[in-house]
């Protein structure tokens, strides 16, 4: 598990197929393999410590839901340790699983912060509310604004300046998490419905079956 609070913004120096390497120095002060390394929002394991440089290995699964894929030498990437029971949770609960895809669409300055919108899939946006949480490439935040396509969240100066959340240009890939509370309130209503929904169409059929009998 994770909170969504950056700790580091560190610098791909490998990117092959199913291999990520990652300068990260803070990161991997205590950094022992088999570490849960959260990087732009996704969960890796730790496989391999060289100096202040660390090795991630990615599967197919991981490339179709996030962005890491389309990675290369010297982009920027942001960096968080899984929570320990002791730690503050200053952001939202967040696992690491990315669901998918959204795409940067524009910035607009409010005063000190930053105003940045995204496109959406569908069935992701159908877990965002106004005022709810969102992890954006592992960055914990307050959606603000919500349409058909896209929603909206604000930067203050620390996440302008202590992740890569302005590093994209409209179009690039961003990782979407949503709502661990809201996809599961959405898939036990979703099945509660269903079973609802066939216990009576059950009950309408063995009623009529009964009526027929009683006709002949």
């Amino acid at each position: 598990m994770f909170t969504g609070i950056i700790e580091e913004v560190g610098e791909i120096t490998e990117a092959a197929p199913g291999v990520l390497r990652i300068s990260a120095p803070m990161i991997l002060e205590d950094a022992q393999l088999g570490d849960s390394i959260a990087i732009n929002g996704v969960d890796l394991t730790v496989t391999q410590i060289e100096s202040s440089q660390f090795l991630a290995n990615l599967m197919p699964e991981t490339y179709r839901r996030s962005n890491l894929g389309e990675l290369t030498v010297g982009d920027r990437v942001n960096l968080e340790r899984s929570v320990r029971p002791m730690d503050r949770l200053s952001g939202h609960l967040v696992r690491g699983v990315v669901e998918g895809r959204g795409a940067f669409r524009d910035t607009r300055p409010e005063e000190e912060a930053i105003v940045v919108s995204y496109d959406a899939p569908a069935d992701l946006l159908r877990h965002m509310s106004v005022k709810g949480p969102v992890c954006i490439d592992g960055v914990s935040l307050t959606i603000i604004d919500k349409d058909e396509s896209g929603f909206a969240v604000s930067l203050v100066q620390y996440t302008q300046q202590h992740t890569n959340l302005l590093d994209r240009e409209p179009g690039d890939a961003v990782n979407l998490e949503t709502d661990i509370l809201a996809r599961y309130v959405d898939e036990l209503l979703a099945t509660r419905i269903e079973e609802t929904i066939d216990q009576l169409l059950d009950e309408r059929l063995a009623a009529r079956e009964s009526s027929e009998g009683d006709a002949r």
